[in-house]
């Protein structure tokens, strides 16, 4: 399944951000190869073949090839947020919110696998600039968990000894899905999320 026809809860991976199409072409290509055989042995010549174009019209849209790992991690992490954003602000307590949190994260990197393995595990090629702009895009994220969890120790929801811990256990379990998931396997990306809900309201001992 190629990353244009991916879907996390039924819907597209358009990367309608990126424009014009050519440009899309590529990035989506990209995403395809850095997922399949990783980055640092994906070529431009690789990347411009499967988008159907030749290797100088790749430059014409990005300057190098970390310029395109760095567009899609952008990209990524910045859909991944909103995710765990809307989750947090939406309406309940601390239990449902951070079901729904963890829910929609891991059903997004199921559902989106290839493009989740691609920004979750391909940090370390970007330079530090780019890189310390998605550590920040993670930073976040991991603020977004946390401050769910918080609140529900606070409410003595949850029986959390420590916060910063947990935290990164949940985003951890979540991320990990995109490494192994398969859609061919026996669960779907929603199946998944609602077993990992699970799971965590039971790790932070959520009352029922």
């Amino acid at each position: 399944m190629s990353t244009a026809e991916e879907t996390a809860g039924g819907e597209p991976q358009p990367w309608s951000e990126v424009t014009p199409d050519a440009a899309r072409r590529l990035l989506v290509a990209a995403v395809e190869a850095f997922a399949e055989r990783g980055y640092h042995a994906t070529t431009t010549r690789d990347i411009a073949g499967r988008a159907g174009m030749s290797p100088a019209a790749l430059y014409i849209h990005f300057k190098t090839k970390e310029e395109l790992l760095h567009r899609i991690s952008r990209i990524g992490h910045e859909k991944a947020l909103e995710v765990l954003r809307s989750a947090a602000r939406a309406e309940g307590g601390p239990a449902e919110r951070l079901a729904e949190a963890v829910r929609s994260f891991v059903r997004w990197h199921a559902g989106q696998h290839m493009v989740a393995r691609v920004v979750q595990y391909e940090l370390d090629a970007l330079g530090p600039e780019a890189r310390a702009e998605i550590v920040a895009l993670r930073r976040q994220n991991d603020a977004a968990v946390r401050g769910i969890i918080e609140d529900g120790v606070a409410a003595g929801d949850f029986d959390v000894l420590d916060v910063k811990g947990t935290t990164l256990a949940v985003l951890s379990l979540c991320i990990d899905v995109a490494r192994w998931f398969n859609v061919d396997g026996p669960r779907t990306p929603e199946e998944v999320g609602s077993l990992y809900a699970d799971l965590v309201l039971r790790m932070v001992g959520a009352n029922k």
